[in-house]
């Protein structure tokens, strides 16, 4: 069967954004959460998808800036939506890319583990939104289980040397969780071994009752 995946979009050029240096986000359909304030809202749609692409295609798109990935040390990032829901695409994907391309992911690691082990030999980043470590926090905002999060987070940090690669961010939600709560989130990641730490505010753009 043919390795087809949907995407809201392929953006060139993100320099600076959503990975180090010159870097493309591949942003796919679908997310097993139902923020209150989700960022992306389109990932629901299966009609908001723009493209559907085999890794091949895909690959044929992203390589007009392959000089740029490999002077700028930048690469792939995948996103969405919730990419890990396309973990065997991804897969192949990297299996025939450039192997000096940085691949990035952003992911909520809210999918069954064994998604996360089948990436896990090609990415060199992760972006990690946890929404709040704390579970009625957690479930309330996502309106999904935090089990399969903290299952993929315990197993992510007790890889050796992936500290370094990981980049948990600490969202403050409005009406959901306080400064209080963002500070008791980090002090448990850090005891997970989390070092890298992104804390920003919610910009409100779709509101799920």
């Amino acid at each position: 069967m043919e390795n087809k995946a949907s995407f809201i979009g392929v953006n060139r050029h993100r320099l600076g954004i959503d990975g180090h240096g010159v870097v493309t986000l591949c942003a796919f359909t679908g997310c097993p959460l139902r923020c209150r304030y989700c960022l992306n809202d389109q990932c629901h749609d299966e009609k908001a998808s723009v493209l559907r692409l085999t890794p091949a295609e895909l690959l044929d798109r992203v390589m007009v800036d392959n000089l740029y990935f490999l002077a700028t040390d930048g690469g792939i990032t995948f996103g969405g939506g919730e990419p890990l829901l396309n973990s065997c695409f991804i897969e192949e994907f990297c299996k025939i890319c450039d192997p000096n391309w940085n691949i990035t992911l952003e992911t909520s690691l809210n999918v069954p583990l064994e998604h996360l082990e089948r990436v896990f030999p090609y990415v060199n980043k992760y972006f990690i939104d946890i929404k709040d470590m704390n579970r009625d926090i957690y479930e309330d905002y996502t309106r999904l289980s935090q089990d399969n999060l903290l299952t993929n987070l315990e197993w992510l940090m007790s890889q050796p040397d992936v500290a370094d690669k990981v980049t948990v961010r600490l969202p403050h939600i409005p009406d959901c969780n306080t400064q209080a709560d963002v500070d008791h989130s980090r002090h448990v990641l850090k005891g997970m071994g989390v070092k890298n730490f992104d804390e920003f505010n919610y910009l409100i753009r779709n509101k799920k009752e």
